[in-house]
């Protein structure tokens, strides 16, 4: 049986404390968004959360984000409207063409071929560059050596590049040394926008730069694992 969705005032305790949190450990002058990964969770949840203050939404897959903003728009039309989607999950080409203009923010670009479809299929859009800093096999981002490369590629076909994201290590190592690789590669390229950061490491990617931080579990509890 799926979890019953947090309710708003769940949500806005917890948004309370993990703003409280991120306080605690950024520098004075560092902005840190809050992107609200709502993957497997329904429509329900999602007005919740938008209702709490929370509308910078983050999908991992392109088929339930399609079929749950076409739910929103049309059983929670106001909400649908408020809302703001990233792309957080892999990417294939298909997956761009079918989503369409739905993105705010497409979060894990990390090859030309991407970077090609992008600037045919949503020309001008907002994007950040996937980066693998711990040179894991099994996890997508490109290597550091070519965020130069599709910075260039992606600024010359009109795309708005934003900024970095990574994902620290699965394997439970110590995240710092990816999360200051990227906020290095950030600086190197003059991007400002670094997404990184997840329920489990956030307050150490807010500690090295993060300006952006991805959180699910904090903020809606157990997941409905399918």
């Amino acid at each position: 049986m799926a979890p019953t969705p947090a309710t708003v005032e769940q949500i806005t305790a917890r948004l309370a404390d993990l703003r409280q949190r991120i306080d605690a450990a950024r520098a004075p002058d560092q902005a840190v968004a809050i992107v609200a990964v709502t993957k497997t969770f329904g429509p329900e949840l999602v007005a919740n959360a938008v209702a709490a203050g929370l509308t910078a939404l983050g999908e991992n897959y392109a088929q339930e984000l399609g079929a749950k903003a076409e739910e929103l728009r049309e059983r929670f039309p106001d909400v649908a409207d408020r809302v703001r989607w990233h792309f957080i999950g892999g990417l294939q080409s298909n997956k761009i063409k079918m989503l369409g203009d739905l993105v705010d923010l497409w979060q894990t670009i990390d090859r030309r071929s991407l970077v090609k479809e992008l600037a045919k299929r949503q020309p001008g859009a907002g994007m950040l560059i996937q980066v693998n800093t711990t040179d894991e096999s099994q996890k997508s981002g490109c290597a550091p050596a070519d965020v130069a490369a599709l910075v260039d590629d992606a600024s010359q076909r009109g795309l708005d590049v934003r900024g970095l994201m990574t994902i620290g290590p699965t394997d439970g190592s110590d995240p710092r040394p990816a999360f200051d690789l990227l906020r290095r590669l950030g600086e190197e390229h003059g991007l400002i926008e670094l997404s990184m950061g997840m329920s489990g490491d956030y307050e150490i990617a807010v500690r090295h730069g993060a300006t952006m931080v991805r959180i699910g579990s904090d903020l809606f509890g157990p997941r409905d694992r399918v």
